[in-house]
């Protein structure tokens, strides 16, 4: 059965809010998902794009790539 805590990583450690109900010297299963805020954060790498922000903004306003122009 998973269980999620929270933590906070400072200095290369992750230090837990509360204690974990674990026997000492217990193996488990450890996966780091990290919190982000805002919509942006939940689509940022998506597409992987290497390029400056200008160049996006000018392909996502320009009518040549536009809806309209799909077949």
């Amino acid at each position: 059965m998973p269980i999620v805590v929270e933590a906070v990583y400072k200095n290369g450690e992750l230090n837990l809010e509360h204690p974990l109900p674990f026997k000492e010297n217990e193996r488990v299963k450890i996966t780091i998902e990290p919190q982000r805020q805002g919509s942006s954060a939940l689509t940022y790498g998506l597409i992987g794009w290497m390029g400056d922000a200008e160049v996006v903004r000018r392909l996502a306003l320009d009518p040549e790539f536009g809806v309209h122009e799909s077949p």
